[in-house]
């Protein structure tokens, strides 16, 4: 089976079960070893003509091109956030979130993949466990192949004196070893200490 298909099978169930489940390699080799599976899903089996084959991959060649993995990413990117959030916090600045703070996490998310190849597109991933407590880290996009990050994204609860407390957003960065803090925008909470990230 081509990787890529592999890798976008992986994706969809990961995305579509909110990576609770993920396939294992066992899976593809018992997939592959087994010529009943090849053939109940594939309408093309070995016995068909070889002048048939080319057609299949072209269609399956359109499909690779007809998905959009930065969308993808943005989609898991604003899940991720609302999971960090919760049900206390979530409902309360997720106004402002949407407003404010996530198309700039969109724009940043597009700037960092806009040089990247389709087949590097395809092998980012978004970390599925944002911290809780009073832990900054929301989620972080890594590359599957290299295991490294390319952009984290997190939000620290700031104490201002005599104002109260703010959410402020902001990223790191691979390109500059993760130094720099490029912040996206702040949101009030109040005066009140406000409760733990996902509570």
């Amino acid at each position: 089976m081509k990787k890529w298909i592999q890798k976008s099978i992986v994706i969809t169930v990961a995305f579509l079960t909110l990576g609770l489940i993920t396939p294992t390699h066992e899976i593809w080799d018992a997939f592959d070893q087994n010529q009943s599976n090849r053939s109940a899903i594939d309408p093309f089996s070995a016995n068909t003509a070889s002048a048939a084959e080319p057609e299949v991959i072209e269609e399956t060649e359109i499909q690779q091109e007809a998905i959009d993995y930065s969308s993808l990413l943005v989609d898991a990117a604003k899940e991720q956030s609302y999971i960090k959030f919760g049900t206390k916090i979530g409902p309360r600045i997720s106004n402002e979130f949407d407003t404010i703070i996530f198309p700039k996490m969109e724009e940043a998310i597009a700037m960092t993949v806009a040089s990247l190849d389709n087949e590097s597109l395809a092998s980012l991933t978004i970390t599925e466990k944002p911290s809780g407590n009073y832990g900054e880290k929301i989620f972080n996009i890594t590359s599957s192949e290299t295991g490294n990050d390319l952009i984290r994204f997190h939000v620290r609860t700031e104490k201002r004196p005599q104002e109260g407390y703010y959410y402020n957003f902001h990223y790191h960065s691979a390109e500059d070893d993760f130094l720099t803090h490029y912040n996206l925008g702040d949101i009030y909470w109040e005066k009140n200490t406000p409760p733990k990230w996902m509570s």
